[in-house]
């Protein structure tokens, strides 16, 4: 597979650092903070040892991020020991953290994740957005969004950026839907719309999903197809670890390949798609079910329960989608596919028509099909955390504002002790 058109960050990291003193010293603290965030704790010379520079520079850069409230100090590395022991570094449970935020068909929720992965805030808010104009949907998160800096505030965190999911086609300008035929929005700017205070990043919820099993999946290899479902079905591509988003950012539009050309009109305005036979809706009316708070639920309690209705209608969406994978398998070559959000829940009678369809149509040996454990929180998680990668990839870039911070609240807790 080729190199990815465009690197796995929000908006404005992940961008090549100038060959500059100030340049490498900025690689350098992401090093740093890279190494202790997948090894950590470590002492300053275990760091020194793991990136190849000397146990002064590493210090030196060590102070800084700890100062930034970046990093912060354990205690000694191995108590007891003979000698002298290092002083173990981990990375900071307070300062920065990553706002992530999804908007569903029918469900508002917003997350903050801290440097160390933890969720420490959360909201959610269910209600129907399909149909709605975006001003009071987009009203609502922001509430939802300053509840939960509020809330990661009162943990000592603060917001280092915004990431929005969203079921539709974004801009390359990481702000605009162009279009979300499942909430029938068009050319909506959210940058407009959102906390002013907090620029937000927007992008697909797919392609969050699937960078959150990258980051977060145990065994996720670097080259993947994920595949995400609510009301519609999208799939990021992720090669050689990054996102493949295509000329003008709209790759993985799975939901939308044709899988019978004569088939029933989609809400994109083509006819047989594969959301028409695998969509949530789809599934519920092949197996004559109304719509319900929890479609998921509702489908997989009957299907093992044993209803042979709601089991054909699954089989059906998994031939379907198994029609549909095998053609991005036979062009992308991926090494897997991962099944994520709602499809997740439906994986037992989705799968062995999804797999018996790839066996049969796949050029080469079958690719495998997993599983994830992250389920319908994939997009939110993916967001939150794309958010911390950018903090990693570039320390400095935050390190003013966070030393300030820093500053502030100890000045606080002096007047207050005063």
């Amino acid at each position: 597979m080729t190199a990815p058109l465009h690197e796995a960050h929000p908006a404005g990291s992940g961008r090549a650092l100038p060959d500059t003193q100030q340049g490498m010293r900025r690689r350098n603290l992401a090093r740093v903070m890279h190494t202790v965030s997948a090894e950590g704790p470590l002492s300053r010379a275990a760091v020194a040892s793991r990136i190849g520079l000397t146990r002064a520079a590493v210090s030196t850069l060590v102070d800084e991020l700890i100062r930034s409230g970046l990093l912060e100090e354990l205690g000694p590395e191995r108590p007891g020991r003979v000698g002298r022991p290092g002083s173990a570094l981990a990375v900071s449970g307070r300062g920065p953290a990553g706002i992530g935020a999804e908007i569903g068909v029918d469900h508002l929720a917003v997350c903050a994740v801290d440097l160390r992965g933890e969720i420490r805030a959360r909201a959610v808010r269910h209600g129907v957005n399909r149909g709605r104009s975006p001003e009071p949907v987009l009203a609502e998160l922001t509430a939802l969004v300053r509840q939960v800096v509020a809330e990661a505030d009162a943990e000592g965190l603060w917001p280092a950026g915004l990431a929005v999911a969203v079921p539709g086609l974004v801009a390359r300008d990481g702000r605009t839907v162009v279009r979300a035929p499942n909430l029938d929005w068009h050319d909506t700017d959210l940058g407009t719309l959102l906390p002013a205070e907090l620029p937000p990043t927007v992008d697909n919820e797919a392609n969050f999903g699937g960078l959150a099993e990258l980051w977060l999946g145990d065994t996720t290899p670097r080259d993947f197809l994920h595949v995400s479902a609510e009301i519609g079905i999208g799939a990021a591509v992720v090669v050689d670890g990054g996102l493949l988003r295509g000329t003008r950012g709209f790759a993985g539009e799975l939901g939308h390949v044709p899988v019978r050309p004569d088939g029933p009109e989609c809400a994109c305005g083509g006819r047989g798609c594969l959301e028409q036979y695998a969509g949530e809706e789809a599934v519920l009316r092949a197996a004559g079910l109304e719509p319900g708070a929890d479609r998921v639920g509702l489908l997989a309690t009957r299907a093992a329960d044993g209803d042979e209705a709601v089991r054909g209608a699954l089989h059906d969406a998994g031939t379907a989608l198994g029609i549909a994978l095998t053609g991005a398998v036979n062009l992308l070559d991926p090494q897997l596919v991962v099944l994520g959000g709602a499809l997740s829940g439906l994986a037992p009678w989705l799968l062995p028509a999804l797999e018996a369809e790839l066996a049969r149509r796949t050029a080469g040996p079958a690719c495998p099909v997993s599983v994830s454990r992250l389920g319908p929180e994939g997009p939110l998680l993916g967001a939150a955390h794309s958010v911390v990668r950018a903090v990693l990839d570039d320390p400095a870039a935050v390190a003013e504002r966070a030393g300030g911070i820093v500053a502030g609240r100890a000045g606080d807790i002096a007047a207050e002790q005063a």
